[in-house]
């Protein structure tokens, strides 16, 4: 293949958005003059396609406005050369012409088979007329049916350069397959969304025809098909709806009755119409208002626990006041119902509470856990605007109860987060305001709905992350834990026969003595609340079922300690005050956790300082309060050190370390102000801290002891811990009316104004010799 005689020169004719290939016919609006052929070169990019169509000068047509019009036929491609000027203007180039070679291998006759099936399937896709198909076959050159391509409207214009370019048959041939290989995929699926498409339209369409036919059959029949109808009216007229959302109810199914059964919005209708009446509109539980009734239930359900038990018996008490006097609530009263949040570690009862609370008040009771909730749409539902929207689940919650005065538990409220969806905290604060939530409105019904009703009861571990505003709306009851002997009795009285029952045992086939008990809740588990000790009782009973079953022991089975200790293993949790405070400069602490109160160990050193170094340390992952007592600490000790005994030589020229195990546990918190410097004190005098001595309080520089939070769970480790003294700030003195009269009776309180006071109480008289 190649040239197919010598080079000659063309008058060049630009193209500027077509390329015209061999065979083609093309007309423009020009005049050639007397030459009888021109090179037809179209644009590529800013310059020239290096390769044209040889096309022949057709006839010229006389044009409307006097202009002539010329037809060129493309007669083969030419490969363009240098280009000139002549005396007359006309630009002229140089030509070599190339012709195609006939031969063909049996890899071109294949790129000509396939060539043809796909143009076939193409001509099919687009029904394209049989002119077109006879003008395919009636072409017998490979090279000329490669050129075919270019006729296709789907082919950029560069891809038709492109193709005009490829001299050689079979790289053109094989550009060709290419080509219109991408334009069947393209044709096909195009072909397969429009059938979709169509299909889905007749099927509407048929469903439409059938529905219509279905109509006519039942009025032949005699059939009422408005029958869906009357019953969503009846169902309205028995709900008990008032009359706004009667209203509202009515005009839905007005809509649902215009537009027939068969529109596709009428599945949405009616799912609204069924939530509606889903809402127990005028059901209300009947309540027992009776005060000593409900405290008999809850102390039979719950030990201790007396703050919650005392509100919910005021509430009653208050209601059985309302009815008797006139003023019993209808559901439209504001302010009817209570919300209160009890708050504190986890295990203490707070969750199982709720159920005996719905008992003692005769209502139904829903439990709704709102950890890890982001949604907003979760509290107040999702519009009716999308597709798969529900009410919220406080609506959810109504219907689950059967009536408009259940008890509610938002269980786990403090860990509810907040997304790019919206703050379901923000959400809660209209429906735990007791001013607002008698017309709380929800997203998807669009009504008003009275929770004056319902008695809220919120859960939650911490305060601190509930949000300010939704903390303000709560009555709170704080949870503080459960002292050794209320862990005994609630053992005794509830955990123990509950695990009995669940490892398959009778009531009397194992016994276990209190003083066991005891031992389980001291040794094996410290905690506030009992769900590990129920775990340890589990443990020790299915070890018994285990010897029963196996035919081991027979008869009543007594647990004694050394049982208890071959089945739990080896002791977890000791009393170690007395042998972490032997040396001067430890000192026993407390504090509060999400877990309940805690003790904690303060342990400071001093060595030779450093050139250029910190001269106090902090370890212990303590957070910048803690720390920033610790400084306040060690600036106290310094300032006074004359008047505390220190010898000057002590603080000059030393680095000074305190460390708080354990140090994987994050700390923070000013409450181990007092703690800190009774250490140091401690550490620079010789002088040990009492071992029985724990102490929490805020220091000033002025060693001032400022109150602090949480002292009845603070209180109530240090009972744990075995320690028998507690030194409290003394503006937290009348916070010692919340501990529990057994803890009181068995500890010493020592209030404070100063760290003086401090440290006369906490530390022992005389020095001790330094260790080597």
């Amino acid at each position: 293949m190649g040239p197919n005689s010598a080079m000659k020169t063309l008058p060049l004719i630009p193209l500027d958005d077509v390329v015209v290939f061999p065979g083609m016919n093309l007309t423009l609006a020009i005049d050639p003059g007397a030459e009888e052929e021109v090179l037809l070169v179209p644009r590529s990019g800013d310059d020239f396609a290096a390769v044209g169509t040889v096309a022949r000068v057709d006839e010229q047509v006389r044009l409307p406005g006097g202009g002539l019009a010329t037809g060129f036929e493309g007669l083969h491609r030419g490969v363009a050369g240098a280009a000139r000027t002549d005396l007359n203007g006309t630009l002229r180039i140089e030509v070599t012409p190339w012709e195609d070679p006939t031969d063909r291998d049996e890899e071109i006759r294949g790129l000509e088979r396939e060539y043809r099936a796909i143009v076939e399937e193409i001509l099919e896709l687009r029904n394209a007329g049989d002119a077109i198909r006879a003008f395919l076959r009636s072409i017998s050159e490979p090279g000329a049916l490669a050129d075919t391509a270019g006729y296709s409207p789907d082919l950029t214009h560069e891809q038709k350069v492109e193709l005009l370019e490829t001299l050689d048959v079979r790289e053109r041939l094989t550009m060709a397959v290419a080509l219109q290989r991408e334009r069947l995929a393209e044709l096909q699926v195009r072909s397969r969304i429009r059938e979709d498409v169509q299909s889905g339209a007749e099927q509407q369409q048929r469903e439409y025809f059938l529905r219509k036919q279905l109509e006519s059959i039942r009025k032949e029949l005699g059939e009422d098909d408005t029958s869906y109808a009357d019953e969503y009216r009846r169902k309205i007229e028995e709900s008990g709806m008032p009359d706004e959302v009667r209203e509202q109810a009515e005009r839905e199914l007005g809509r649902l009755e215009r537009m027939g059964d068969g529109s596709g919005e009428s599945s949405m209708l009616r799912t609204y119409l069924d939530w509606l009446i889903a809402v127990p509109w005028g059901e209300r539980s009947e309540e027992r208002l009776d005060p000593l009734g409900a405290r008999e239930v809850l102390d039979a359900d719950h030990a201790g626990l007396e703050d919650v038990k005392e509100r919910i018996t005021e509430y009653i008490a208050v209601r059985r006041l309302r009815a008797e006097r006139g003023v019993a609530d209808d559901g439209g009263g504001k302010g009817s119902g209570a919300i209160l949040t009890l708050i504190g570690p986890p295990g203490t009862g707070k969750t199982s509470i709720g159920e005996s609370v719905a008992r003692a008040t005769g209502r139904e009771f829903v439990r709704m856990s709102l950890g890890g909730v982001h949604d907003e749409a979760e509290i107040r539902g999702h519009r009716r605007t999308y597709i798969g929207a529900l009410p919220g689940r406080l609506v959810r919650a109504l219907r689950d109860a059967g009536t408009m005065n259940p008890v509610i538990m938002l269980d786990e409220v403090d860990k509810v987060g907040a997304d790019w969806r919206g703050d379901p905290s923000s959400a809660l604060l209209e429906v735990l305001d007791p001013a607002q939530n008698h017309s709380f409105r929800d997203h998807y019904l669009d009504v008003e709905l009275d929770l004056s009703g319902v008695l809220f009861i919120a859960t939650a571990n911490v305060a601190e992350t509930i949000p300010g505003p939704l903390l303000d709306r709560m009555e709170v009851v704080r949870f503080d834990g459960y002292t050794t002997e209320e862990k005994v009795a609630i053992a005794r009285g509830y955990l123990w026969p509950r695990q009995l029952e669940r490892n398959g045992l009778e009531a009397g086939e194992v016994e276990i003595a209190d003083g066991v008990l005891r031992a389980i809740v001291t040794e094996y588990t410290r905690e506030a609340g009992v769900r590990g000790l129920e775990r340890e009782l589990g443990k020790l009973l299915r070890k018994t079922a285990t010897r029963i079953a196996s035919g081991e022991v027979e008869g009543p089975v007594a647990i004694d300690a050394a049982e208890m200790r071959r089945a739990l293993g080896r002791q977890r949790h000791f009393q170690e005050a007395a042998e972490r405070t032997a040396l001067p400069g430890v000192a026993t602490g407390l504090s509060v956790t999400g877990a309940g109160g805690d003790v904690l160990f303060v342990e400071t050193t001093s060595m030779d300082g450093m050139k250029g170094g910190d001269e106090f340390v902090l370890t212990g992952q303590l957070g910048d309060v803690m720390k920033e007592s610790a400084r306040i600490a060690l600036s106290y000790v310094r300032g006074h050190a004359d008047r505390l005994g220190i010898d000057h030589d002590a603080l000059e020229g030393h680095e000074f370390h305190v460390h708080v195990p354990a140090g994987a546990i994050p700390k923070d918190g000013p409450s181990a102000g007092i703690t800190i410097t009774t250490a140091l004190t401690s550490l620079l005098t010789g002088r040990p801290v009492k071992h029985t001595v724990g102490m929490t309080g805020e220091v000033t520089l002025q060693g001032r002891v400022l109150p602090i939070g949480g002292l009845k769970q603070k209180v109530l480790a240090a009972h744990a811990a075995g320690l028998t003294d507690v030194v409290i700030p003394e503006r937290n003195r009348g916070d010692l009316e919340d501990v529990p009269a057994e803890v009181r009776e068995a500890m010493t309180f020592h209030p404070v104004f100063t760290v003086d006071e401090v440290l006369e109480v906490a530390l022992e008289p005389e020095r001790v010799p330094a260790v080597a």
